[in-house]
């Protein structure tokens, strides 16, 4: 049995791509790895009926990529490049009186990705694992990605985590798959999606727009650096830096407008008709989406982690770098200041009289924040916190590019791969659906001519192609 090995590189100067691909085809199987230069990389194994067709692949995959701007290397030669992480900062214990927190779980790791709906509470941390936890404190998955959680957002059905190895997974299903793969010169911040399009900003002051197909679409550099704050929606994407907070419409990039804000900003949040940014100079600002005026700034007392709202502004909430939370009015009257006693918010979400945060020291925590329980505790009582411990059986899953293989679609729905031009793209052949619009679909697993069933498709809001969710089988 023949075995072929091909090792590509592509590596630039000042912080551009520096990412390997590998090519083993051996006998009539070829199993490809990508990544980062450094770092374990991606595996996926394909068999093939002859040998011939096998070489024939390994071949194509092998001058795609050198087409690209890949060259043959030496395995080991170029070290890895460094990952920027947001620091964990020091948290300076509150003198405020203690929040109410109902329950707290502690992930094992200082925290930024929360995600809160009616069913469970996400959190991810910065060693890579991401929890579920229902309301009713029942840790129900576990999942482990290969690095550290930047954010974890909601499009629709779909569950994506912002990984610091540069990918983005879909949590939806019962396994973690890679949804988009940002370009390896974009060192990830934050990330947010909207109807399959996917906003990034990153460390030097870009923000960056990749459509469903997890292709490159736009790129524009802003006046600042140290983007911690971009929010998607259908037509534009808001953006946040170390000078201020810009608009950018979502379809080419067109600047809309700019608003300089005192201070960096650290966190994003965005409502109806306004986005609010949370500043290291102690303020949150609401910003208007239609004109980029500056309005209400609600003051807190420390440099700004993270901020959230009740529905439409009617209530503005605040972490800042102290463990101290705070509560706002619409006109900025402060309401209340109170302690964590779990580290400083990094994260948070309001949902139902309730505040979800996620900390410095790897705490998803459940505050209630009806006017009773404030009151209460502005008077010195709350209620014993609830430790939520994840069970000793519950299993960790790893994301993976294989796919269960069965014999018969099950009343699911029936996609097909094929070839356009270089690209594969994906279809659905089940009658009913439109043959001409493609589907968002995991890349890493699409192979020319295989049918794969999903539990169904869902058109995108603004039309055009459809996206598969649910678990992805192979008809065999």
């Amino acid at each position: 049995m023949s075995t072929q090995t091909d090792y590509l590189e592509l590596s630039e100067d000042g912080g551009g791509a520096h990412k390997f691909y590998e090519v083993v085809r051996s006998g009539t199987r070829v199993t490809i790895t990508y990544g980062r230069i450094g770092a374990p990389g991606t595996a996926k194994t394909t068999d093939f009926p002859t040998e011939a067709k096998a070489v024939a692949a390994a071949a194509k995959k092998v001058a795609e990529k050198v087409r690209k701007g890949y060259a043959p290397a030496v395995r080991g030669v170029r070290q890895a490049r460094s990952v920027t992480r947001r620091p964990a900062a020091v948290s300076h214990r509150s003198s405020a009186r203690q929040a109410p927190v109902l329950w707290r779980f502690s992930s094992g790791a200082s925290a930024f990705g929360i995600f809160v709906d009616e069913e469970r509470c996400w959190v991810g941390n910065q060693r890579g694992d991401v929890f579920t936890v229902l309301h009713d404190g029942t840790v129900s998955a576990r999942f482990r990605l290969p690095d550290g959680v930047k954010c974890i957002v909601a499009d629709d059905f779909w569950i994506y985590a912002g990984c610091d190895d540069g990918k983005v997974y879909d949590l939806s299903g019962k396994v973690p798959r890679v949804a988009y793969e940002i370009a390896d010169d974009v060192d990830i911040y934050w990330l947010d999606i909207s109807d399959g399009m996917l906003g990034v900003s990153d460390k030097n002051g870009q923000v960056t727009a990749i459509d469903h197909e997890d292709e490159f679409q736009w790129s524009r550099n802003a006046q600042g650096s140290s983007a911690w704050m971009v929010r998607c929606e259908a037509d534009d994407v808001y953006y946040g830096d170390s000078w201020g907070v810009s608009r950018f419409r979502a379809k080419d990039g067109a600047p809309v407008w700019s608003t300089p804000l005192p201070g960096s900003v650290l966190f994003g949040w965005q409502e109806r008709t306004a986005v609010y940014a949370g500043t290291s100079s102690n303020q949150v600002h609401r910003i208007a989406k239609t004109n980029g005026a500056r309005g209400t700034v609600y003051q807190c007392d420390a440099a700004v982690f993270s901020c959230a709202t009740a529905p439409d502004g009617r209530y503005v909430f605040a972490g800042d770098n102290s463990s101290s939370i705070y509560c706002f009015d619409q006109s900025g009257e402060r309401l209340w200041k109170l302690a964590t006693g779990c580290g400083s918010a990094y994260s948070m979400q309001y949902l139902d009289d309730r505040l979800y945060i996620v900390t410095t020291n790897g705490t998803l925590a459940c505050i209630d924040a009806t006017e009773e329980a404030i009151r209460a505790a502005q008077q010195g009582t709350v209620p014993e916190a609830v430790d939520i411990k994840a069970a000793s059986t519950l299993a960790t899953v790893e994301p993976t590019a294989t796919v269960e293989i069965v014999d018969s679609a099950d009343g699911g729905i029936v996609l097909e791969c094929y070839e356009d031009g270089s690209r594969l793209r994906v279809r659905v052949v089940s009658s009913g659906y439109d043959p001409t619009w493609r589907v968002q679909f995991p890349k890493e697993i699409r192979e020319p001519g295989a049918r794969y069933i999903v539990e169904g498709v869902r058109s995108s809001a603004r039309g055009g192609f459809y996206r598969a969710y649910g678990d992805i089988r192979r008809l065999r």
